[in-house]
């Protein structure tokens, strides 16, 4: 196939940061991509660049289509005062300005004007390729799958909540039927019926598809394959067979990292033992013959200096070596265990009759030690106010919290840090011991590199700085933990270890997630809150 969408050597700073940095990448016809990354990394900068919104600071992007691009971005507003029906006309816009052309120009053959003929091939072809003919037909498909279709046409953006708007906003991109379609997180404001279908449209429809999404399950039924934008190295890893594909590949490339690190070691270990052998060895090696102290010396002379070079050659590859060592890969992410003789027994946590006025209504719970308990519910049911009231963060209005034991909370959103405060100081904040000794047990979560120690917490990403609250958490031992959005901001290779790290913790446990993959593997209870009149 060939390649439709091209990036060469891109680079793109905001207010002095570097977010992209000489970037590659190229995307063939008919092929279905996702862009993953944790939060600031530069997903949606790439995406922006590449539907032309954005201009690079350095660099080259091609895009080839005849069919047009769609793009629907993650924070577009519409005009409040705009109809539902003007939002789908400004959508079909380009293919009414075509079909309205086609037209005209029949009406010019039709006078005997054969210089249109060739014009009217083009359009008429252009046309069949966005699909004009279904247009109007698409529209109530999109409308429906989406959850619209009970919307008064007539009635204003305003009217409609923000995720109504958000879904108007994708029904009239897909709408449009362009060639090449450019979406920023399509799943967000979708209920689960509404995700399957627009995963069954994308898996179906002709054209190309690049899409940034945190949603795995979306990722693995849609993708064909992946981008990854890392975030600390500002660059861009492709990887072929979609999710699957990219799971598989992260594991191959840890194990390749193990085995280069032993192979490291091994090298380490065999120069040291041939240099501190090969010096202690007696140079002759041989009895001297004949009385002849001078032959027996010019040989013994010429051994010691073949040995004195071996063991200078190897000293200069050891120093080498140990100049550029392969570390260790980090371990699998862990919770720390609770810092008793014992597991913790009984009740943990009881919330009873606890209520935030117009944010929570009356709810009452109990966690044993061990449980794990999923809370759910639509957006304003008061998950997240939930969450804080049980971490001691927000004073309930009435009702109480008692707990038994340790907790620990991962917020939502990451706290944007101290004025001047350091990742290795942020770590180590409220923690006893030496500074210093903090530094190897933030680096052993393989969260953070050496160089990123001194960086100030202010200029990190949001990612960043959920992983530097992901490090603080895993490092605490608790009894119970609350996590609020745990795969929020976070890359889809740390989700997976998060994943794995909660399967293995053995504390209690109460999270809310929207994340389907995590939701779908569940062991364990369910409460499910009631929508209330505001968040």
């Amino acid at each position: 196939m060939p390649t439709q969408i091209t990036a060469h050597a891109v680079s793109k700073s905001f207010d002095g940061r570097l977010v992209l940095d000489e970037v590659t990448c190229a995307l063939t016809a008919g092929e279905r991509t996702g862009i993953i990354g944790e939060n600031g990394s530069g997903k949606t900068t790439l995406l922006r660049l590449l539907a032309r919104r954005d201009t690079p600071d350095a660099g080259e992007i091609t895009v080839q289509t005849d069919g047009g691009v769609g793009y629907l971005a993650q924070d577009e507003r519409l005009p409040s005062r705009m109809t539902v029906q003007q939002v789908i006309d400004r959508a079909l816009s380009e293919l009414r300005a075509i079909e309205h052309r086609m037209r005209t120009l029949e009406a010019s053959m039709t006078d005997g004007d054969e210089t249109s003929l060739l014009e009217y091939g083009e359009s008429t072809s252009l046309f069949e390729l966005r699909g004009g003919y279904d247009a109007d037909a698409r529209v109530e498909r999109a409308l429906h799958g989406l959850g619209l279709h009970l919307v008064d046409r007539d009635r204003t953006v305003g009217g409609l909540s923000g995720g109504e708007q958000v879904r108007l906003r994708l029904a009239a991109v897909l709408a449009a039927g362009t060639e090449v379609l450019l979406l920023d997180e399509p799943t967000n404001h979708l209920d689960d019926d509404a995700v399957a279908w627009l995963e069954e449209h994308l898996r179906t429809r002709r054209g190309t598809l690049v899409m940034v999404s945190h949603d795995r399950t979306f990722l693995e039924r849609v993708a064909t394959t992946l981008l990854e934008v890392d975030s600390d190295r500002k660059r861009i890893v492709r990887y072929g067979n979609g999710y699957k594909g990219f799971l598989i590949e992260r594991a191959a490339a840890r194990q390749r990292w193990a085995q280069s690190h032993e192979q490291w070691r091994a090298d380490v270990d065999r120069l040291r033992e041939f240099a501190d052998t090969t010096a202690r060895r007696v140079a002759p090696g041989r009895a001297m013959k004949d009385n002849n102290k001078m032959a027996y010396d010019r040989a013994g002379g010429r051994v010691q200096q073949s040995l004195a070079g071996r063991v200078r050659n190897a000293e200069e590859r050891l120093r080498r070596l140990l100049a550029d060592p392969v570390p260790a890969p980090p371990e699998p992410l862990r919770f720390a265990p609770a810092l008793r003789s014992g597991p913790v027994r009984g009740t943990v946590l009881t919330a009873t009759d606890i209520t935030v006025t117009d944010r929570l209504e009356r709810t009452g719970l109990a966690i044993a030690a061990g449980e794990r308990l999923l809370v759910t519910g639509p957006n304003g049911s008061g998950k997240t106010t939930l969450l804080r009231v049980l971490a001691g963060i927000l004073t309930p209005d009435s009702g109480t919290v008692t707990r038994c034991g340790t907790v620990g909370y991962l917020a939502q959103d990451p706290h944007p840090g101290h004025p001047g405060e350091t990742v290795l100081t942020a770590f180590a904040r409220g923690r006893t011991g030496d500074l210093d000794g903090r530094i190897e047990q933030l680096l052993s979560l393989g969260l953070f590199d050496r160089t990123q120690l001194t960086t100030q917490v202010q200029r990190l990403s949001t990612g960043q700085r959920q992983r530097l609250a992901l490090a603080r958490l895993v490092s605490d031992p608790v009894d119970l933990l609350l996590l609020d959005e745990p795969t929020n901001h976070l890359s889809p290779g740390l989700v997976e270890d998060l994943d794995t790290a909660l399967a293995h913790y053995r504390g209690a446990l109460l999270v809310v997630s929207h994340d389907r993959r995590l939701r779908a593997r569940w062991q364990g209870e369910r409460l499910t809150l009631r929508a209330s009149a505001a968040v």
